[in-house]
């Protein structure tokens, strides 16, 4: 299938019907339009007949092919999160960059420019041992052992030269001590040193690297051998068992990658061949053994088997699936061999998004990582400088000499560096994102992760969303002289090209929907007109009847429940009642929703008044509003908001006529199973098996991910500002100065990993 972009696409209905209208041509095999990215996927030998189709529905409408503009490539040797934050705020001042994000947790550089090599020249000029690959290219391992070996010897070649220095007075093994010791210094510090001074000549002076090469030079001047080799050394350490704990954050996450499917059994010409996923057309039957990955969404055509969701919705209890029901990719089929039909792209699969979300997850950044972005860029110059002042002012003062307040101003300088804030924030919102996703909870940004920490409203749609969503034909009531065959006949014919679950209960029901309709209209918010072998037949909601100025019995606008009503040449012949029952987990959720401090809820429903309440009788929602058109819907919800003035308001939805309310919440919340991809697409968040207890979790995973970020910038700013004053009075040592850097941000990285549990 191709792609293509359809500019000037602004109404989700234009893309509904443009998808029908579409579908509908002969020389159209399969289409897709998709409302949220201007998408048109489509599946035809005849492009030029398809933009004449579309310009004469559409006349406002300019078909472009699609070409992806944003790049992605991992950024290797990339280990400092300020390193990071650097090269990304360096590229985005660039006019060739349209837009860019780095991810030092996965190192990804995702970016959108005209001028790749000049990127490269940027990155090279900010850091030559950052190399930019293409996500293809394998990224070497971070190489543990010999990093253990060079330190072990490192220390060992120290703890000697100490031996030498402090037991033996003759000069010569003086001398060959001093040696060796200013040689573990530079051997240690080699990549620091190189790097401040590449720094200094370009200007950038108040960064991790030039503060530890001023402190032990510094140190050295004053005689403090010992110490300035030592800080280096330990330095060094602390850096290498942050690498260690980067990395295993790193496999954690990557870990949540494992789902992508690597190949799928498509069969062609009565032959089963192995080809990548991206290869395979929606129609294909693909083939599943025991113990392989579902590769695509589809249809069982064929075969019944158990499989593991547990990648995408976060269930631990595999299921069952046999012929017609629907299957995702990233599944894992656990027992016999299955068929499927394809019926969505890989791009669109399920996997995916999920892939796409993950890695993407740091795009859209929390206003804390904005924060300590700004934070740490003045907060190093100002240690500097109060390290300054503590070096100079007190001995000008007759406080003591130059050389003890020039130590005490090092400890300072030593211990100042934010890295554990750099590193652990974005870290903790990363680990956020990917331990939601475990449970099957797609989290779109680290900005709606921290909203969902400050919930305190809630609005749902009801079909769907707070009940299954699952209609089963419960009654037929006649008029007329028309049958209880005819009511139904007539309305699978109404219905027989709608997606809506109510439309599509009816035809499963009457068990055909192939008629030659001459005439199809959907009338948002009421229903459908259709014209069949010479006879208008309506099928809808009673505003479907007051639209039309029906003339109908009283009663029937008052039953109690869902109901389609069919209208045959303008004559009432009758209504279909439609049952439909809360989800299993409905009033849990909404008490535990309560418990965690949401204080307002409410339903917003385009049912009339008599199913709503018939579904909510059990519930302990009370504010409600029903038989609301889109606008209506998008009105109620903007004045259920205003009203919630303390928290972000979230709206949980999953039809075509929620997406305008989606995008109006601050947090839009979609059901990803049977939720339509206008509206997952929307949503902010995603609750891939539809279970509404998951947005309970999603907030409660939210709470634990600001409570750990919370706990890293206290923690860490408290032990080096007591560092610091401990320094000032002489007690601390430059020895200990270095956990108050390395040891605190290793302490709070761990604490950020802790989330991905």
């Amino acid at each position: 299938m191709k792609q293509y972009i359809l500019n000037n696409l602004d109404c989700a209905h234009c893309a509904s019907n443009l998808e029908s209208e579409l579908k509908k041509l002969s020389y159209v095999n399969d289409a897709k339009v998709t409302f949220m990215t201007k998408m048109l996927h489509i599946d035809t030998n005849n492009i030029n007949e398809v933009i004449s189709t579309i310009n004469s529905i559409e006349p406002n409408i300019i078909v472009e092919e699609y070409s992806p503009n944003n790049k992605k490539f991992i950024l290797k040797g990339l280990d400092c999160a300020h390193c990071a934050m650097e090269i990304e705020s360096a590229l985005k001042k660039e006019d060739f960059v349209k837009s860019v994000t780095v991810s030092f947790a996965t190192r990804m550089l995702t970016i959108d420019t005209t001028n790749i090599e000049q990127v490269k020249q940027i990155i090279d000029k900010l850091d030559k041992n950052i190399e930019l690959q293409t996500i293809n290219t394998k990224d070497e391992d971070f190489s543990v052992k010999k990093e253990v070996f060079l330190l072990t010897g490192l220390i060992s070649l120290f703890l000697f030269s100490m031996y030498l220095t402090h037991y033996f007075t003759n000069n010569i093994i003086l001398t060959i001590g001093y040696i060796l010791l200013v040689s573990v210094y530079f051997i240690s510090g080699k990549n620091v040193i190189i790097t401040s001074i590449k720094n200094i000549k370009k200007g950038k002076i108040f960064d991790e690297n030039f503060l530890m090469t001023f402190a032990t030079v510094a140190a050295f001047i004053i005689g403090r051998y010992d110490e300035a080799v030592g800080v280096m050394i330990f330095y060094r350490v602390g850096e290498f068992l942050q690498e260690l704990a980067v990395n295993k954050s790193r496999r954690s996450i990557k870990a949540l990658m494992d789902i992508r499917p690597d190949y799928a059994n498509v069969i062609r010409n009565n032959e089963v061949i192995t080809v990548d996923p991206k290869d395979v057309a929606i129609g294909e039957i693909v083939t599943i053994k025991a113990g392989e990955k579902i590769p695509l969404d589809g249809i069982v055509v064929n075969g019944k088997s158990t499989v593991d969701a547990r990648a995408l919705t976060g269930e631990s209890v595999p299921r069952g699936v046999s012929s017609g029901e629907r299957v995702m990719a990233g599944m894992i089929n656990l027992t016999g061999l299955i068929d499927i039909k394809v019926d969505k792209a890989f791009l669109e699969s399920s996997v995916s998004k999920i892939l796409d979300l993950v890695e993407n997850a740091t795009v859209n950044k929390a206003k804390m990582e904005t924060f300590i972005t700004k934070f740490a860029f003045y907060y190093t110059p100002i240690v500097f400088f109060i390290a300054f002042a503590i070096a100079i002012v007190p001995p000008i003062l007759n406080y003591g000499t130059f050389s003890e307040w020039l130590y005490r101003a090092l400890v300072a300088l030593v211990v100042s560096c934010p890295c554990a804030l750099i590193i652990s924030v974005p870290l903790g919102y990363f680990g956020g994102i990917g331990g939601a996703s475990r449970k099957g909870i797609l989290i779109k940004g680290s900005n709606y992760l921290e909203a969902l920490s400050n919930v305190s409203a809630i609005a749902f749609d009801k079909t769907g969303t707070l009940t299954k969503g699952i209609f089963t034909v419960s009654k037929v009531k006649t008029y007329s002289s028309y049958s209880t065959d005819d009511i139904l006949k007539y309305a699978s014919i109404g219905e027989s090209k709608s997606n809506h679950p109510i439309a599509k209960s009816i035809c499963d029901y009457v068990g055909t929907n192939e008629y030659n309709i001459d005439d199809y209209e959907e009338i948002s918010g009421c229903g459908i007109k259709v014209t069949y072998q010479g006879m208008d037949i309506l099928v809808g909601n009673d505003r479907l009847l007051h639209k039309f100025n029906i003339d109908h019995p009283n009663e029937v606008c008052h039953v109690a429940g869902s109901v389609a009503h069919v209208v045959i040449n303008n004559t009432y012949a009758g209504y279909i009642l439609i049952s439909d029952e809360l989800k299993d987990d409905t009033i849990t959720a909404l008490d535990k929703l309560k418990s965690i401090g949401v204080s307002s809820m409410a339903v917003l429903t385009g049912d009339n008044k008599q199913a709503t309440e018939y579904i909510l009788k059990n519930t302990s929602l009370t504010d409600y509003y029903y038989d609301l058109l889109p606008e209506d819907k998008a009105q109620k919800f903007q004045d259920f908001k205003n009203k919630n003035t303390i928290g972000y308001t979230i709206f949980a939805g999953d039809g075509i006529n929620d997406a305008p309310v989606l995008a109006m919440a601050d947090i839009g919340v979609s059901m990803g199973g049977i939720g339509s991809d206008v509206a997952i697409e929307t949503a902010d968040m995603v609750i891939m098996n539809d279970s509404l207890y998951k947005i309970y979790e999603g907030i409660q995973i939210a709470k634990k991910t600001r409570s750990i970020i919370w706990q890293n910038i206290i923690f860490a700013l408290s032990v080096k500002v007591l560092f610091i004053v401990l320094g000032l009075f002489g007690v601390a040592t430059m020895w200990e100065a270095v956990f108050g850097d390395v040891g605190v941000a290793l302490i709070a990285l761990f604490n950020s990993m802790r989330v991905l549990r």
